[in-house]
């Protein structure tokens, strides 16, 4: 057993790098993700982490250093939201080009103008397609646990592909929460050291590194490799959330995870902090009101669980979709993810609500009445306006 402490979000994902014994951390400050790299700074000045903390000024240059450091064979960590994940955007897709097994927590914040601290999920979402890794998480205890198991994912042999753990801002990253910081001997026999397959940056074999090829090269095939990679992260992800669950305890279900799904006819289908509303009307609307509804907490965004979701909801009336994100001119970035995943497929109807954005509270009282209203919709052959904008001032 580990200990147990009351912690936020960014506390919680601090001290499950901290266990990961990381060894280079580039910061640069933004809210609501700062707290988590003050605290790195508190472990190192204690002389509880023995690591490098950089302190850089910007946050283009923090992942250009976590990839630099990674590189030389060290496992790095780094964390930001919003406005500084976009201006990593051109590292991003370095870091996974060059196949480095960074792990970065991003803590969501609403993009500007205007300008908010307060969550939605655009700005991760906005990044799905740069070869990262994307999971993301319910509370404090699965944030503090997926940096843990981010490193054995990311670090496989298979995979090699960067990894990010996704929480919304002050919902999950400032309110405290019960969490059980794991055991460090526990984690390191779980985990193991970092040993590179191959050290890019070595004084004794100089080489170049992100080179330029020409039209006739290999650069079709290092895409292809980086798919192949992220098609395989799917079987390393499932293995480490099931080796996690026999040495702690607790098993997240990899890719996603499911609540009363086995004869629904209805089913509430969101991700992060939403899930936990949406699992309370779940068990409510099934055992007050003897309604055949479900859960399906996506926690993976990329890799996406094509065939897993298609499986699942073959025999599924009606999918209601509740996100705190938008693609503006598309609707939610995860129905249309959705979308294409089911196309072609004779499956069920899909309904997007769109919710919460920039921090709007989403009570139980909200969810219940969309899922009632979903239940309503079920039998009707076709459905009216998929895309709907939920408590929107004026409408």
């Amino acid at each position: 057993m580990g200990t147990h402490k009351m912690l936020t979000g960014n506390y919680a994902a601090a001290y499950g790098a901290k266990l990961a014994r990381v060894e280079v951390t580039p910061v640069y400050p933004i809210t609501p993700q700062t707290h988590i790299m003050e605290k790195m700074a508190e472990f190192i000045e204690n002389g509880e982490l023995d690591a490098e903390f950089v302190s850089v000024e910007s946050e283009h240059s923090a992942l250009a250093v976590a990839i630099a450091a990674q590189a030389t064979g060290a496992r790095s960590f780094t964390a930001t939201s919003a406005q500084g994940l976009l201006y990593m955007h051109e590292n991003l897709f370095v870091a996974s080009g060059l196949r480095l097994p960074i792990v970065m927590v991003l803590v969501n914040r609403a993009l500007g103008a205007p300008n908010s601290i307060y969550p939605d999920l655009s700005d991760s979402l906005d990044q799905r397609d740069t070869g990262w890794i994307q999971v993301y998480v319910e509370n404090a205890q699965e944030a503090h646990d997926m940096v843990v198991q981010a490193y054995r994912i990311a670090e496989d042999k298979r995979v090699l592909l960067p990894m990010a753990i996704c929480f919304e801002g002050i919902i999950i990253s400032h309110y405290m929460e019960p969490v059980e910081i794991l055991d460090q001997e526990k984690v390191d026999n779980f985990l193991m050291p970092y040993l590179p397959e191959h050290v890019i940056l070595d004084p004794d074999r100089p080489m170049s590194v992100g080179q330029i090829v020409m039209d006739d090269s290999y650069y079709m095939e290092y895409r292809y490799q980086q798919q192949e990679a992220m098609d395989r992260a799917k079987e390393v992800i499932q293995e480490v959330d099931e080796a996690f669950g026999q040495s702690f305890g607790r098993y997240y279900g990899g890719l996603l995870s499911t609540e009363m799904m086995e004869d629904a006819e209805v089913a509430l289908l969101t991700l992060g902090s939403l899930a936990s509303t949406a699992r309370a009307v779940v068990n409510h609307l099934r055992n007050e009101d003897g309604i055949s509804i479900g859960l399906v907490k996506l926690r993976m965004v990329r890799p996406f669980p094509d065939q897993e979701l298609s499986e699942l909801l073959s025999d599924t009336k009606v999918v209601v979709v509740l996100e705190r994100d938008v693609s503006i001119g598309a609707g939610g970035i995860v129905y249309t993810e959705l979308c294409r995943s089911l196309n072609g497929r004779n499956g069920p109807h899909l309904i997007n609500y769109i919710l919460g954005l920039g921090g709007r509270d989403v009570t139980f009282e909200d969810i219940k009445d969309i899922a009632l209203l979903s239940c309503s919709e079920r039998h009707t052959t076709t459905i009216d306006n998929p895309i709907r904008w939920y408590q929107v001032r004026g409408l």
